[in-house]
C-alpha cells in the first residue's frame, strides 16, 4: 500500500537508502531508536512504519530545526511544521503504538542529558545532524554510550562534502569524523561490511 501521498516532504536525500536499511531493520529488529537531525521526518516515518510491524516502538528525535553551516536558516521555514504533520501521520497509520519524543536541543546536549540520566539504551541511532567533522565525531562519541552491544548506528552522508571536490576542507566532510571514530573504537565496533558506502553502518560489539 503507498502511503507517501499522505505526507508533505519537499526534498529527498533518504529514499535511496532504503534498500540497505531494510537489511539493518530486518537484522537488528530496533524497538526503541534515535535519530540525530531529523529534518522534515522522511527517515522517520520511514523507521516508524518499518519497525512497527516488530511490535511497540519508541522513538527519539533530537534536531534544533534552526538550520546549520550547509543548511542556512531561510531553508528551514516551514520545514519544523511540516516534520510535525509527517510524524503526526505516521504514528496514525502505524502497525503498533509508538511512544514518540520531539526533543528540540542541540545534539550534545541531548545526547548528554541521555547519558546522564541513564535511560534505557537504543536498538538503532542515525547520525544525521551537523556536517561538519567536529560535531559529527562529537555525536557518534555519545552516541556510542547509549547504543546497546549488538545495536547499529548508521552515519549519513560518509562521501560528502561541503566543497567542490578540488576544494574540500576535510573539516567540513563527515568522512573525516567516521573514520576517525571507526578507528579509535575499533575494538568496540565493526563496520558492516557489503553496505553501499554512501553511508557508514557500524555495529556496537563492546562497551
Amino acid at each position: 500500500m503507498q502511503l507517501t501521498e499522505t505526507f508533505e516532504f519537499t526534498e529527498d536525500w533518504f529514499s535511496n537508502h532504503i534498500p540497505a536499511w531494510n537489511k539493518i531493520i530486518n537484522d537488528v529488529r530496533p524497538r526503541r531508536i534515535l535519530e540525530i537531525g531529523s529534518y522534515e521526518g522522511r527517515a522517520t516515518t520511514y523507521l516508524i512504519r518499518a519497525c512497527t510491524g516488530f511490535g511497540p516502538l519508541h522513538i527519539t528525535c533530537v534536531d534544533t530545526w534552526d538550520g546549520s553551516v550547509d543548511l542556512p536558516a531561510a531553508r528551514m521555514a516551514g520545514v519544523e511544521r511540516r516534520f510535525d504533520r509527517n510524524v503526526s501521520e505516521a504514528v496514525r497509520l502505524a502497525e503498533a503504538p509508538v511512544d514518540f519524543r520531539k526533543w528540540k536541543q542541540d545534539s550534545t546536549r541531548a545526547l548528554s542529558a541521555l547519558i546522564a540520566d541513564g535511560s534505557e539504551l537504543f536498538d538503532l541511532i542515525y547520525v544525521d545532524g551537523s556536517h561538519t567533522a567536529p560535531d559529527v565525531l562529537t555525536d557518534g562519541v555519545l552516541a556510542f554510550e547509549v547504543l546497546r552491544v549488538g545495536g547499529v548506528m548508521i552515519f549519513d552522508d560518509y562521501l560528502w562534502s561541503m566543497e567542490a571536490p578540488a576544494h574540500v576542507d576535510p573539516l567540513n566532510r563527515p568522512k573525516t569524523a567516521i573514520d576517525a571514530f571507526t578507528m579509535v573504537f575499533t575494538r568496540k565496533v565493526r563496520v558492516l561490511p557489503g553496505m553501499p558506502n554512501a553511508q557508514c553502518y557500524v555495529e556496537k560489539i563492546a562497551n
